[in-house]
């Protein structure tokens, strides 16, 4: 205890780790926040997802365009198409925390280095959490192309014949979608991009804990001794997003289109998006994803320190400094 307390000195924002923490409070606390985070940036995941299906500029020229589209031809509701769907992935967030945090606790017990117990616990905790992420991903990116982009996509929500049925729309559309992929590709339907998103999410995690610890530990070099330290971890979440993003954003291109266009080669479809859109068809969508993952992992971040911190064994609380 004495070796990782001489650790945690000389790093100067401290690491809050698994044993620490009132489990109980940990998860009821984690899963308010996350809802939060969902609705904020919802729309900016949808608007994504057209932009980066969509051939060349068919539908849209940018986020704000598509953004001011979406609203004036489906309204607000246009926005959250596939959202209740979505909340499922809850499930998985629960589960990405959980990993990682185990993961760190046990590569810790074969090494003390920060960075290498990141690398491995994020990459870990992606794999878990896009297993049970990505069925959901498959249904509800169907729903967000439905309305503006449902030209783009193999499947349509048909329309319901009376009106007495409007109020099963969601689950009624839900169940129409999962229907018809199930029909066209079976059980495997639900996992078509599955290894694109594993080469996708997997970096992306293993790159945003290591840089997120990284980029806070440089800015308390340089911010004055008395800034609180979430101030720092709020600017060291978006800066790790924005170099994840970038470093894995053409991966994600491919990924939304094997999802939505129902491709099966992940190589086929990345061939044929250098061919027809060039170098640039890569950054497709990447200023949307970093405008959504920026205040994504300002939220994530506040709220993941402070959920630790709410969430610290009461005899610990007065031990810590922040």
């Amino acid at each position: 205890a004495l070796q990782a307390g001489t650790m945690q000195q000389k790093r100067n924002i401290q690491i809050i780790e698994w044993e620490d923490l009132d489990k109980r409070k940990f998860y009821s606390f984690g899963v308010f926040m996350t809802m939060t985070i969902r609705a904020t940036v919802y729309p900016a995941m949808l608007i994504r997802t057209r932009l980066q299906v969509q051939k060349g500029k068919s539908l849209y020229t940018g986020t704000y365009d598509a953004f001011r589209k979406i609203l004036r031809a489906e309204g607000i509701r246009g926005l959250y198409r596939g959202f209740v769907v979505n909340t499922f992935t809850l499930i998985s967030g629960q589960a990405y925390i959980t990993t990682y945090e185990l993961v760190r606790k046990y590569v810790s017990s074969y090494s003390k280095d920060n960075t290498l117990k990141s690398l491995v616990a994020g990459g870990s905790a992606s794999l878990v959490a896009q297993s049970i992420t990505v069925p959901i991903d498959v249904i509800s990116q169907q729903l967000m192309m439905q309305g503006q982009g449902e030209h783009l996509t193999r499947f349509k929500v048909k329309p319901k014949a009376s009106a007495a049925a409007k109020h099963t729309v969601t689950f009624g559309q839900t169940r129409n979608i999962i229907a018809q992929i199930f029909a066209a590709d079976g059980f495997r339907g639900f996992y078509r991009g599955y290894v694109a998103s594993l080469l996708t999410y997997i970096p992306n995690s293993a790159v945003w804990w290591p840089f997120y610890h990284f980029y806070a530990e440089q800015l308390s070099k340089m911010a004055p001794s008395n800034c609180p330290h979430l101030v720092l971890q709020a600017m060291a979440g978006p800066l790790a997003a924005a170099t994840a993003s970038t470093v894995t954003n053409p991966m994600d291109v491919v990924r939304a289109r094997v999802q939505v266009e129902g491709r099966t080669s992940v190589i086929e479809t990345f061939k044929q998006l250098l061919s027809e859109e060039g170098f640039w068809g890569m950054t497709k969508g990447l200023s949307a994803r970093i405008i959504s993952s920026t205040p994504t992992a300002i939220v994530m971040v506040v709220g993941y320190e402070t959920l630790k911190k709410l969430s610290l064994r009461p005899e610990l609380v007065d031990s810590r400094h922040w």
